[in-house]
This record gives structure tokens, C-alpha cells and sequence, in this order.
């Protein structure tokens, strides 16, 4: 087993090229080597302000949209995930547990960002798709320390990419 990428589209206010989710597999494979996370299954969904606002404000409750919104599988409650893909065989492997989690990316609010910052949909797409990576195995940014490492990761898996600011 591998790093697999499941996605879908629910919403129509743009279309999503063939070329963002080859971009979108690339940065998964890449995240998933600089964290030592070499199997799983991550599931995106494009989708548009009004549902992520929803969906923010049932399950976070907060009352406005977000950008993205990552809900990890593998979280057992603690604060620091215990994840284990290593096993001896494809056999061994429960096909919950090579669940990684969903990601919801707003492609609205993506694009409003882009132009906030200055920088390409694309590159806009791949920073919320690796930093909802990034939630689904285990890192945060609730004090400045957390968050500075976790950007860091961010930014060197877009370097790498190319997808530079």
C-alpha cells in the first residue's frame, strides 16, 4: 500500500483541473516522505463557502467559513496521534486504520486568499491541502511555537513541489 489520494467535487462555482489533483497526489506523496507517513488513504473534498460554513459551524462551532477543515480518523482523542503504518503484510492491514481522515477545502475561499496574498490558485490549493495534511496526522498550532514548525513543514513541502510564493 501507498499514499492514496480520494477526491471529490461539490460544488460548481469552478471547475477543478486534472492538473491540480496530479499537483495534489505529488504534494501527498511528498508530505507523506517528509513525516514518515508512507500508507494511507486521505479523502478531499472541494466544496464552496456556504457548505463549509456549515459544516464549520456544526462541527467547530464557529459561525463563519473557513478556508479548510481536516477531520483525522486515526485520532484517538489524544493530543499527539499514535499512527502505525508499518506492518508485515497487506494482510495485516485493517482497512479502517489506513483511513488518514477528510480534508474539505473551500475553493471559494481559496481563491479569495490567492489574491489576498499574491499567489497562484494552484500554489493556494496545495497550502491548504498540506497543511490539512499536516492536521490529520497529528500537528496543531494553537501557541506561536506549533504553528512556526508546522508552516515550516508546510512551505518546505511546497518548495519542493515548486509551488513557491
Amino acid at each position: 500500500m501507498s499514499l492514496q489520494l480520494d477526491w471529490s467535487n461539490e460544488q460548481d462555482k469552478m471547475d477543478i483541473p486534472e492538473s491540480w489533483i496530479a499537483r495534489l497526489e505529488q504534494l501527498l506523496q511528498l508530505a507523506g516522505e517528509a513525516e514518515n507517513v508512507l500508507n494511507g488513504e486521505v479523502t478531499l473534498t472541494f466544496t464552496d463557502n456556504e457548505q463549509i460554513h456549515q459544516l464549520n459551524k456544526e462541527y467547530r462551532g464557529i459561525d463563519r467559513p473557513t478556508d479548510v477543515l481536516s477531520f483525522a480518523m486515526q485520532d484517538e482523542g489524544t493530543e499527539e496521534l499514535d499512527i502505525i503504518f508499518e506492518v508485515e503484510s497487506e494482510d495485516e492491514l485493517d482497512p479502517i486504520s489506513g483511513m488518514l481522515g477528510d480534508i474539505i477545502i473551500s475553493v471559494e475561499r481559496a481563491a479569495e486568499q490567492s489574491e489576498e496574498y499574491g499567489h497562484s490558485l494552484e500554489r493556494e490549493i496545495g497550502f491548504l491541502f498540506v497543511h490539512g495534511f499536516l492536521h490529520l496526522i497529528g500537528y496543531d498550532h494553537q501557541d506561536d511555537a506549533s504553528e512556526k514548525e508546522m508552516f515550516a513543514k508546510q512551505e518546505a513541502v511546497l518548495q519542493k513541489a515548486g509551488l513557491s510564493r
